[in-house]
């Protein structure tokens, strides 16, 4: 382990940790963009991830919704999730931004977790945005392609969509300007898991570096690591994360 980066998670006042796929990947979850076993692999996004394909095929693009989201829920969390909910329990100051639609960092144990691509578990009226509440955690997974009806919204009627970001939607501006925010004020930043590809998410990182923080990437693969105070930690999450945590913290 590099000796700095333990320094400086002993040292961070705040620490930002930004999470993508790939954390959720280690539980089970499919990735969206893995050439061979992504999502869009093998799912046309266009007739399942736009507001233009629910409003012609809701009963289409709802049940795709629930047969993830059933999948979610037989997933747990990973080493990687556990290791940062105990560096919550460790450090003074822990913001966790992600761009998982799945709530294992809650799961976890992690608390306020900042959703940039929305949720799974927070559908809302496709009509008037209201949130419908809370979706029912039955166990029996609908079969991938089955047809569901959306519920109804109890405010307007209108049909409840998934509370997830669609492609040519904005991401949720409350929640990137507290990642953005975050990201300025942060001292040491951990991008674990993302390719940094997706924008404007991939700013947070590079909003931390411009203001001084300790950057380190966490993937699988080695991420070119140019600028001062940036380092990467090859190594799937829910090994490189625990190692980190007992070599700071080993009692």
């Amino acid at each position: 382990m590099i000796p700095a980066i333990i320094e400086a998670l002993l040292e961070s006042r705040h620490l930002l940790v930004y999470t993508g796929a790939g954390v959720s990947a280690e539980s089970g979850i499919p990735t969206f963009r893995d050439a061979l076993t992504g999502l869009w692999a093998r799912f046309d996004p266009a007739r399942l991830a736009t507001p233009e394909a629910f409003t012609a095929d809701p009963e289409l693009v709802w049940g795709w919704y629930e047969w993830r989201r059933q999948r979610v829920l037989r997933a747990v969390p990973n080493p990687a999730h556990r290791a940062i909910a105990e560096l919550e329990s460790r450090l003074s100051r822990v913001t966790l931004v992600t761009q998982n639609v799945d709530d294992l960092h809650e799961r976890a144990g992690s608390q306020g977790v900042i959703h940039l691509h929305g949720s799974l578990q927070t559908p809302r009226c496709f009509d008037c945005g209201e949130r419908y509440g809370s979706l029912a955690r039955e166990l029996d997974e609908p079969e991938e392609g089955r047809r569901l009806a959306p519920p109804r919204c109890a405010s307007c009627g209108g049909p409840v969509r998934p509370g997830v970001v669609w492609f040519g939607e904005s991401m949720p501006e409350a929640a990137l300007q507290q990642a953005f925010e975050a990201a300025a004020e942060c001292d040491l930043l951990f991008s674990v898991g993302t390719s940094g590809l997706v924008y404007p998410a991939a700013q947070v990182p590079q909003i931390a570096s411009r203001n001084g923080a300790t950057v380190v990437h966490i993937n699988p693969q080695p991420v070119a690591a140019s600028k001062p105070r940036e380092y990467s930690l090859p190594g799937a999450a829910g090994v490189v994360l625990p190692q980190l945590l007992q070599a700071a913290f080993p009692d």
